[in-house]
């Protein structure tokens, strides 16, 4: 029951997006209009002001670490329902209720989650997704190559962990599905680079 409470919980929060929010009040616009569609971080940054996009960062980021909280001080030591509000915070960010279903990607969301999971996987995983980013100046080869790294690392520092290795697991695959357009549009090579307007 108290798995099913946090995963439902979870959702609640993570449908409280940040970057619809904070572009209508600031923007007085729909993020969902411009670019990629997307309502993260990074279709934020790149069309609207930077104030915006650091506000949309700081909430997002926020609401998975209040959710993963309260899943530490409600159930400690018990690291399933851990997991299961983080996906459930994921979920509530790509497909918000309150907003059609149409939310972000949760690379943000998902990564927060991953230091709470273990701070070891989330630092290699956000290290090499970075200078991978920065290397290719493809935000979306960045943010795949940590998916396809997630699971490895894993596998690698908690090997005999199989909760966490099936989180691992649902983490990468959820987010390599997020970014299924961007991959279209990488193999066609119409993927825009790092700091254009358009994704």
């Amino acid at each position: 029951m108290k798995i099913l409470i946090m995963l439902v919980a979870g959702y609640l929060l993570g449908c409280v997006n940040s970057s619809i929010i904070l572009t209508r009040l600031i923007e007085k616009k729909d993020v969902r209009d411009f670019g990629s569609g997307n309502a993260g971080f990074t279709n934020t940054l790149r069309n609207f002001k930077l104030r915006t996009a650091v506000l949309v960062f700081a909430g997002d980021a926020v609401k998975a670490a209040i959710a993963l909280t309260l899943a530490v001080l409600l159930a400690p030591g018990q690291a399933y329902v851990l997991y299961a509000t983080a996906i459930g915070v994921i979920l509530g960010h790509n497909f918000p209720v309150f907003y059609g279903f149409k939310g972000g990607k949760g690379i943000l969301v998902s990564a927060v989650a991953l230091f709470f999971a273990d701070w070891r996987i989330g630092l290699i995983v956000f290290v090499i997704s970075v200078l991978v980013m920065f290397t290719t100046r493809y935000v979306s080869v960045g943010s795949l190559s940590g998916a396809a790294l997630l699971p490895v690392a894993a596998a690698v520092l908690r090997g005999g962990d199989t909760q966490i290795l099936m989180f691992a697991l649902i983490l990468s695959l959820l987010s390599i599905y997020m970014h299924r357009e961007n991959i279209r549009r990488l193999i066609k090579g119409e993927e825009n680079r790092f700091g254009r307007k358009k994704v």
